[in-house]
């Protein structure tokens, strides 16, 4: 009489069962030589890779974190093909990892606007670390350009981290792109002054000054010389504005000398400086008195 087991036994398909583990280990195989051959590519894909990005000079921040990123999708890509190779059904684990990825990506979703921001000021470089800009209401020196935020520093020492986000989609003025800046300036004297003496008085001050670029300069097609003209008639003075050119590093120099010159040489010479004032005039009329009662 047979037992239990040796019917167990009966009903098992061995030459399925064989074959299944022959294929299984066959697929077993190729699945391992893949894997070396395929991480042998993706060390080498990310070595091509980085060379090319170091030639292209782009910012390290920015290809240390790409770098990470192809890392990623490659090893992604070759356990796919792995688990493909051992005839386990792929398109479950893609699902997966594409409902993951979009609900990572909607919750992140500002996350990933700043990060794509950071990698556009990488790649296209509308400044540089230690450049002077002024975005977002703030004004300062680039301290470090993260892939999430920028980091300036205010001329006042603060620090202050702006989104990517917002900095790449929106104003920013960058007064280091350029070699050189041109110096604006008002001055005022009162009406009744002699407009060609303090002209003439103002241009020597830019003609000597030593930071003022006196003639127009080759490789540039703005900076000129000094010019002065009068720019408002006001109603208590006259104005007259200057433009003169000067390296972008001086700038600040020549702004504050020129305005400690020009106003020491206007009072040295007797110009009155105009200020607001109000003429009161007041008539004599006859007084009345309330008559008694």
């Amino acid at each position: 009489m047979k037992t239990i087991l040796d019917k167990l036994f009966e009903a098992v398909p061995y030459d399925q069962l064989w074959h299944w583990a022959l294929t299984f280990c066959r697929n077993l195989v190729v699945a391992a030589i893949v894997y070396f051959i395929g991480r042998y590519l993706v060390r080498f894909i990310i070595t091509v890779f980085t060379r090319m990005l170091q030639r292209s000079k782009v910012d390290p921040t920015l290809y240390t974190f790409l770098n990470s990123i192809i890392n990623v999708v490659l090893w992604f890509v070759l356990l796919i093909i792995i688990i493909g190779i051992l005839g386990i059904e792929t398109s479950s684990f893609i699902a997966l990892f594409a409902s993951a990825g979009m609900a990572v990506g909607m919750a992140l979703s500002g996350t990933m606007q700043n990060f794509a921001g950071g990698v556009m000021i990488l790649l296209f470089r509308p400044f540089r670390v230690g450049d002077f800009i002024e975005a977002q209401g703030y004004a300062g020196f680039v301290k470090e350009i993260q892939i999430f935020n920028t980091v300036i520093r205010t001329t006042d020492a603060q620090i202050i981290l702006i989104p990517n986000g917002s900095l790449s989609s929106g104003t920013m003025k960058n007064s280091s792109k350029e070699l050189y800046r041109r110096v604006d300036l008002e001055f005022q004297f009162a009406y009744g002054a002699d407009y060609d003496e303090v002209k003439a008085a103002i241009m020597d001050i830019l003609k000597q000054h030593p930071l003022v670029i006196q003639q127009p300069v080759a490789d540039s097609a703005v900076v000129a010389e000094p010019w002065i003209g009068l720019i408002r008639l006001g109603d208590s003075g006259v104005s007259v504005v200057t433009r003169s050119w000067c390296k972008g590093s001086d700038y600040w120099n020549v702004y504050f000398s020129i305005n400690e010159t020009v106003y020491q040489m206007l009072k040295d010479r007797g110009f009155m400086f105009p200020f607001n004032r109000m003429d009161v005039t007041i008539l004599n009329q006859p007084t009345h008195t309330a008559p008694s009662l």
